[in-house]
């Protein structure tokens, strides 16, 4: 590991991710927790970090706004929602500072939103940061493009009954990977649903089925089914600090980049050209 240590802040501390993300950093010699944010009103402004990660005294306390913070921290991790991230992003327009992005559910015009403050902030946005998902996300675009238009593709994913969004955002980053191997535009040819009498399947759509139930961290599989057999690339998670290890080494790579968007391939070098 490098030797340089990266001052991070984390927004939504207080939260489930914002406390693993708490502890991934006191994991790492080349991380420290130097800001910490959280919602006003809530219980947790004003508490020492340690209390909130169970960890040792860090003598950094919760605020409730990212400007009070703002001289502290050279990156950002945010696990939020889409709009109180699109507000953080124009809190850090001019500021020098660089975000990691984790928040899911963004709309197409949200997402046009944050590109274009991609070209001023160094952002790392990822729909997973599991190290084992992005390994997977290249797998299922070489998947993809061996098997080709023979093979029918459906994917199915699962979480716990608190999660807001559906299909999860890594399942809609799983169908982008295998739209694009296959030169099809997701937007046209997925199915979110079915139900009644649907007719013969469309061999061009990839379709999508969702669970949420219990405490599921995170499990998504890819079919790929075609006459005679299929093959199946899942991924299981069983602890979110695999998210939260995956988005602070994002936040230390991202320290030495410059304005743009980047995501977890660019991280881990898969980025195909």
């Amino acid at each position: 590991m490098s030797e340089t240590q990266v001052n991070i802040a984390i927004n939504g501390a207080a939260g489930r991710m914002g406390r693993q993300l708490l502890a991934a950093v006191a994991e790492r010699p080349d991380t420290r927790i130097s800001a910490a944010i959280d919602a006003p009103g809530q219980a947790s402004i004003g508490v020492d970090t340690s209390i909130l990660s169970g960890g040792d005294a860090t003598g950094v306390s919760v605020v409730d706004s990212v400007g009070a913070a703002l001289s502290d921290f050279e990156t950002i991790i945010d696990f939020s929602a889409p709009a109180v991230t699109l507000a953080l992003l124009e809190t850090l327009k001019g500021s020098g500072k660089r975000i990691v992005i984790g928040t899911t559910g963004f709309t197409d015009e949200q997402i046009t939103t944050l590109q274009k403050a991609a070209t001023e902030i160094p952002i790392v946005f990822a729909a997973n940061y599991s190290i084992g998902v992005t390994v997977a996300l290249s797998l299922l675009a070489q998947a993809a493009k061996a098997l080709g238009d023979d093979y029918d593709v459906e994917i199915s994913e699962a979480h716990h009954h608190h999660k807001v969004d559906a299909p999860s955002g890594t399942a809609l980053a799983m169908g982008n990977a295998v739209a694009d191997a296959l030169n099809r535009d997701l937007k046209q040819c997925a199915v979110y649903g079915r139900e009644g009498i649907t007719g013969a399947r469309d061999p061009k759509t990839i379709g999508f089925a969702t669970v949420r139930a219990g405490d599921i961290i995170g499990e998504h599989t890819v079919l790929y089914a075609g006459n005679g057999e299929r093959l199946e690339i899942t991924h299981k998670a069983n602890d979110r600090m695999t998210f939260a290890r995956g988005a602070v080494r994002a936040a230390h790579w991202l320290n030495a980049k410059s304005a743009g968007l980047y995501d977890m391939t660019d991280v881990l070098g898969l980025k195909q050209h």
